[in-house]
C-alpha cells in the first residue's frame, strides 16, 4: 500500500513528525531500526513533563500513543536503500520489502566520534556528556572535566563554568593561544596540559604523569556525521556546522531533493531531546502542508 509519508527513524524527532501526520489521517510508515543515539543514558533532562525520566521509557510512551492512529504503522526494520521522486519514492529494507510513498523523512540521528581514550566509550552518556543543559545540574555544581575535541571544546568549557569547577584538559587536541587561555582563566576555568592515559572508575582521568584527577562528570563535544547514508545516496546536500555535518534543510526542513525532508539530530544544532521532538513536529506539519499545496 502506498503511504503518504515514510519516516526513516523511530526515535523521537521520528515520532513527533509521525504525530503530526497521524493527526491529519495522513498513511504514514515509520521504519525503525531501534538505534536511538541516547540509549546508554539512564535519565533524560530538559524536556518538559518528563524532566528525568528513563529516556527508553519516553520512546516506549511516543510509541503507544502513535499505535492508537489507526494510519500509522510502525515496523521494525532497517532502510537500506531510498530511490525515486517527489510523489513516487521507494523505500527498500533489509527484508527486501518494498514500500511506496509520496514523501520522505530521514529522522535517521548522528553517531558521535569521540575522542580515542580507553575507558570513554563504556562511559559515554553515562558518566561522560555532551550536552550541559541535559546533564550539568545533576553533577550538584561538583567538579567537571571537559576534554578537548576541537573547537568546540573552548566554548563548551567557558559554558561549564555555569555549572561547576571546571578544568580544562586539551589532551593536545587542540593548542591554545594566549588569548584563549586568558579567557578560560577569566571564566573560573583550570586547565591542564598533560595528556590523558585512560579514564577510570566514574568519570577520574588518569593522566600521563600517574596523576589522577577525580571528577564529579565528564563533557566532550564529539564530531558527528550522519548515521545512515541514505540521505546522501538519495542526492540530499549536507552542510558543515561546529559540530560537525548534517543533512541540509530549508526552512520547511526539506532537503534539496525535493520531497525529502530531515528532522532531528541529522539535520539540527544543537541536539537534545526536546529540541528533536520540536524539529520533528515542525517536519510532519511542514511535509502535510506538501501534500495538501503540492506546487
Amino acid at each position: 500500500m502506498e503511504q503518504d509519508v515514510i519516516i526513516i527513524g523511530g526515535s523521537y524527532a521520528g515520532m513527533a513528525a509521525a504525530l503530526q501526520l497521524a493527526r491529519a489521517r495522513r498513511r504514514v510508515l515509520v521504519v525503525d531500526a531501534g538505534e536511538r543515539r541516547n540509549r546508554a543514558a539512564r535519565h533524560s533532562h530538559g524536556f518538559l513533563s518528563r524532566d528525568g525520566d528513563d529516556p527508553a521509557q519516553i520512546a516506549l510512551e511516543a510509541r503507544r500513543q502513535l499505535h492508537a492512529y489507526p494510519t500509522v504503522s510502525v515496523i521494525a526494520a532497517r532502510a537500506t536503500a531510498v530511490s525515486g521522486e517527489r510523489d513516487r519514492f521507494f523505500v527498500e529494507c533489509a527484508d527486501g520489502a518494498h514500500h511506496p510513498g509520496r514523501r520522505v523523512i530521514f529522522a535517521t540521528g548522528v553517531r558521535d566520534h569521540l575522542p580515542a581514550i580507553e575507558g570513554m566509550a563504556e562511559r559515554w552518556g553515562r558518566h561522560i556528556f555532551h550536552c550541559p543543559y541535559c546533564h550539568g545540574y545533576e553533577l550538584n555544581q561538583g567538579r567537571i572535566g571537559v576534554i578537548g575535541s576541537g573547537a568546540m571544546s573552548i566554548h563548551q568549557a567557558e559554558l561549564l563554568t555555569e555549572w561547576g569547577e571546571v578544568t580544562f584538559l586539551p589532551n593536545d587536541a587542540l593548542a591554545l593561544d594566549p588569548d584563549t587561555r586568558e579567557r578560560l582563566i577569566q571564566r573560573g576555568a583550570n586547565i591542564e596540559t598533560t595528556g590523558i592515559t585512560r579514564i577510570v572508575n566514574d568519570a577520574d582521568v588518569e593522566l600521563a604523569d600517574g596523576r589522577v584527577l577525580t571528577f564529579s562528570g565528564l563533557f566532550v563535544a564529539p564530531r558527528v556525521e550522519p548515521a545512515s547514508n541514505l540521505p546522501v545516496a538519495l542526492g540530499c546536500a549536507l552542510e558543515e556546522t561546529p559540530m560537525g555535518t548534517q543533512v541540509e534543510t530549508d526552512a520547511s526542513k526539506e532537503t534539496s531533493v525535493s520531497g525529502a525532508f530531515a528532522c532531528g539530530d541529522v539535520a539540527l544544532v544543537p541536539h537534545s531531546v526536546s529540541l528533536a521532538v520540536a524539529d520533528g513536529a515542525m517536519a510532519g506539519a511542514q511535509v502535510h502542508r506538501s501534500l495538501v499545496w503540492p506546487g
